[in-house]
């Protein structure tokens, strides 16, 4: 079992780095004015070339920077155009809305999702989808500034754009060095709504491949349920035990969501 003060470890002969500490399980839009009348009337269709100057989303990000827009403001200037009945924006909140109101809402919709709003185009669902992909992938640089996993929640910080989105259950492993620095994060497997098989003999061969002296497995569980299986809990001994038999040191076993984290080292089960 790996205690949660474990140290990292330096084989005989080899001059050790500077240790830090080591892994420790632990809307706006402008309104129309509403004609008068006893039976209720739809509120006439304004394009934004109409607009206030200053309500139009490109002169409103030159004159009150790009923090001023809103969601649906910021998409409307990359999609270019809504439709003959709808402004850029409108059409916006609309697909937003459709989203739960988010932009992590987008990343779950595909190309045909987006084509069965009218006034959305291929050229404009593909602007979305890669706008959305975008934002993704900044996250994902984010966490690769993380040089160190010191702790499970430096696991979840790394993990998060990795799972964000996903439906379906995946594995990885984080290998890692003497002082916990991290070398390399390999995908081990991708499954079903419920679980997925990892190969231990290819984690091994990765590990080894890139001189890892310690490993952390991780999967996600894309329900939000954080409570471990009996899969989960057989596949911790057996990554353990292989670890154990070529002297690579298993850390934790960490099963992550959007919402949190359940770690075998901080619950003491390793």
């Amino acid at each position: 079992m790996i205690s949660k003060h474990f140290q990292p470890f330096n084989p005989e002969g080899q001059t050790a780095e500077a240790e830090p500490a080591p892994y420790v399980a632990t809307s706006s839009q402008p309104s129309s004015s509403q004609p008068s009348s006893s039976q209720p009337t739809e509120q006439p269709y304004t394009s934004i070339k109409h607009w206030a100057e200053e309500d139009r989303p490109r002169e409103k990000l030159m004159a009150k920077g790009v923090e001023a827009l809103t969601n649906a403001e910021l998409l409307a200037i990359l999609i270019g155009g809504g439709t003959t009945k709808k402004s850029a924006v409108e059409l916006m909140q609309e697909v937003l809305h459709h989203g739960g109101d988010t932009l992590r809402g987008l990343n779950h919709m595909t190309l045909q999702d987006l084509l069965r709003f009218n006034g959305i185009g291929e050229a404009k669902a593909l602007t979305i989808i890669a706008a959305a992909e975008i934002g993704k992938r900044r996250m994902m640089e984010d966490s690769q500034d993380i040089e160190q996993i010191r702790t499970s929640a430096d696991v979840l910080h790394f993990m998060k754009p990795f799972i964000q989105d996903l439906t379906f259950e995946k594995s990885w492993v984080l290998l890692l060095n003497n002082n916990s620095r991290l070398i390399h994060v390999a995908n081990l497997s991708s499954g079903g709504l419920t679980e997925t098989a990892v190969d231990v003999r290819m984690m091994l061969k990765e590990a080894l491949l890139h001189n890892a002296t310690c490993f952390i497995l991780i999967h996600n569980h894309p329900s939000g349920n954080l409570r471990p299986s009996r899969a989960d809990d057989e596949l911790t001994q057996k990554a353990k035990k292989a670890g154990q038999a070529v002297n690579i040191r298993m850390i934790d076993h960490v099963i992550v969501s959007e919402e949190g984290y359940y770690s075998y080292a901080e619950c003491g089960r390793l």
